[in-house]
Order: structure tokens, then C-alpha cells, then sequence
């Protein structure tokens, strides 16, 4: 019986160290997820289609998706830590790093190829028929720069029209009220603008390659956490394939998740950039390398004076996530 007693005895003293050698030995803190705010553009919506269809957890990354209406509100909060990374126009990107140069491109989600436009008042027939006309757009981003292309089409300058700065919602009703003649817009608000009686005149179609879209992340989370992001650039990438491939379900998912209406949703002119092409776009040889468009903007940015100073083009991208991991 002694015997019983002294072995239970040993087992409980045994158990006892077990536990309290355990209760010393650290526990993995869980990361916490990876916020991320994105648009109203229908390209930046991948990233829906990637967390519903769990592509981001099963690559063992948590993340948080944030949707904002108006980008440019939201780069403060960027800046100010309040997110870890956001999606944003190329144009946005440059500017953004004059004053903020501690961050980094890790992918580029999408090509317009059309979806962005320039929709006018009824008499107004060419681009040469903006001369002294009032043009919308929102100035001291990628909208400025698109505008200024597409008036060099006629050989028209800035100067020849009068500049109006709005977002790309505000168009429809800007033009419906005459407070501008022609606006720089997208889906969905193009289809309003067309409903009131514009008409498309110019889109981004005849400027391949000069309107992208990138996931900009602070450099602290680029350096803290690396394999999180090589993580979330796949499964993004995941969301946007599987997406195009299921186009009527990615739709439905984005529907339910953003509460818009189904018909409004469509990638008529946009081009989901997989892993391949966001290669092709850091080929030096390519006629559209990404650096090549972001000295464009570069310049234009500081021949019009909207910023002083740029960091290196090529500090701002980091093409490494694109790789499997070693």
C-alpha cells in the first residue's frame, strides 16, 4: 500500500515539474493580420475573392481587408501606421513617396486596358473639342497624368483646358449639372455619367501600360514580416486566377462583401496581373517596364510641381515577393 502511495506520490511530483517546466517555456504569440485597405476600383477586388475563398489562410497568413470609397483620404492613415499596406494607383505610389519614402511596391494587381475613361458632354466629339473646356479629374495623381496623354493626342497641353480636381464619383453628376464638360472617371460611376447623357471619348486602352494598380506596403512590415507578404502576394494572386476563371461567382462574392449591386461589377477592360506578367513588367527590355511608366510620372510630378523630391524609381519596388519561397 506504502508502495502505491509513494509511486502515486512520485508521479504527481513528476507531474507537477512537467507543468511548471512548461509554464516557463514561451508560447508563439499569434501574428496579428496583415491590414490592407483597398478601393472602389473593381481591379483591387482580388483580395475579396482570396480571403472568402480562404486562399490567404491556407498560405498561413491572417489578413484584414479594409474597403475605403476615397483613396485619397486614406494615405494619411497609411503613412500614420494605421494600415500595413494599401492598394494604389502607380501615380498615387510616386507621389506618396516624396513625402513618405519608407515603403515599398510588392505587386502589381492590375492593367487598365480600357475601364478607365474619359466621358464627355454630348458636343463634345474630339479631344480637340476640349480647348477651353472644363475637364474633371483628380489632379496630382495618375488622373492628371492619363488626361495629359490623351490631350497630347491633339497637341494640346494642360494649359488648354481648365483643370477641375474631383474624384471619380463625382463626375455623372458634375457633368449632368454643366460644372464640367468632360471628366475622368470608372465603373461603376461611367455607367452613371452615360445614363445622364455622356458619351465616351478617350480611354486607357490607347495608353497600354501607363495606368497600374500596386500593393504598397510600410517598409517596417516588409522587413518584420516577410514571409507574410510573400504569402499575401500569392494568395492575391490566387483570388485574381480564380476570379477570371469564375467570373459570375468572384462577382457574387465582391457583391455580398461590398453590399453593391451584381451588375455593376465588370472587368471589361481591366487586366488581373498574375505572377508571370508582374515579372515581365521588371524586364528592362519590356517597352512598358514598370520602371520606365514610374520616371514618367516621376517627371511629370516634378515638372508640375506637385512634389520636390522622388526616392530612386528603383528603391520604391521590391520584386522579390514574386519568388517561391527558398
Amino acid at each position: 500500500m506504502f508502495k502505491v502511495i509513494r509511486y502515486i506520490s512520485i508521479f504527481l511530483i513528476i507531474a507537477c515539474l512537467l507543468f511548471a517546466c512548461h509554464a516557463w517555456i514561451p508560447t508563439k504569440l499569434k501574428r496579428p493580420p496583415l491590414k490592407v485597405e483597398f478601393t472602389s476600383f473593381i481591379g483591387e477586388h482580388s483580395g475579396i475573392i482570396a480571403k472568402e475563398k480562404g486562399f490567404f489562410k491556407a498560405l498561413g497568413v491572417d489578413v484584414e481587408l479594409i474597403y475605403k470609397e476615397y483613396a485619397q483620404l486614406e494615405l494619411a492613415n497609411f503613412s500614420a501606421g494605421k494600415y500595413d499596406g494599401i492598394t494604389s494607383s502607380l501615380g498615387s505610389f510616386i507621389t506618396l513617396s516624396a513625402t513618405n519614402p519608407d515603403i515599398q511596391s510588392v505587386l502589381i494587381i492590375d492593367e487598365s486596358t480600357g475601364a478607365d475613361a474619359v466621358v464627355t458632354q454630348s458636343q463634345i466629339k474630339t479631344v480637340a473639342d476640349l480647348k477651353g473646356k472644363k475637364l474633371g479629374a483628380n489632379l496630382g495623381g495618375f488622373s492628371e497624368v492619363f488626361v495629359t496623354e490623351m490631350l497630347k493626342t491633339a497637341k494640346l497641353t494642360s494649359d488648354n483646358v481648365n483643370l477641375v480636381k474631383l474624384d471619380a464619383l463625382e463626375i455623372p453628376q458634375r457633368l449632368k449639372n454643366n460644372a464640367i464638360q468632360a471628366g475622368h472617371t470608372w465603373e461603376p460611376h461611367l455607367s452613371e455619367a452615360i445614363k445622364l447623357g455622356g458619351h465616351i471619348l478617350f480611354t486607357s486602352k490607347q495608353t497600354p501600360g501607363l495606368i497600374l494598380d500596386l500593393i504598397v506596403f510600410r517598409g517596417d512590415t516588409i522587413r518584420d514580416r516577410p514571409e507574410d507578404i510573400r504569402a499575401f502576394v500569392r494568395g492575391w494572386v490566387q483570388g485574381a486566377t480564380y476570379w477570371e476563371a469564375n467570373i459570375q461567382e468572384g462577382n457574387a462574392i465582391i457583391s455580398k462583401a461590398l453590399k453593391i449591386p451584381r451588375n455593376t461589377l465588370s472587368l471589361e477592360g481591366v487586366n488581373l496581373t498574375d505572377l508571370g506578367e508582374n515579372k515581365k513588367f521588371f524586364q528592362s527590355s519590356n517597352p512598358n517596364c514598370i520602371y520606365k511608366t514610374a520616371k514618367i510620372y516621376a517627371d511629370f510630378f516634378i515638372r508640375s510641381g506637385n512634389v520636390t523630391r522622388i526616392p530612386d524609381v528603383k528603391s520604391l519596388f521590391n520584386s522579390s515577393f514574386l519568388n517561391p519561397p527558398s
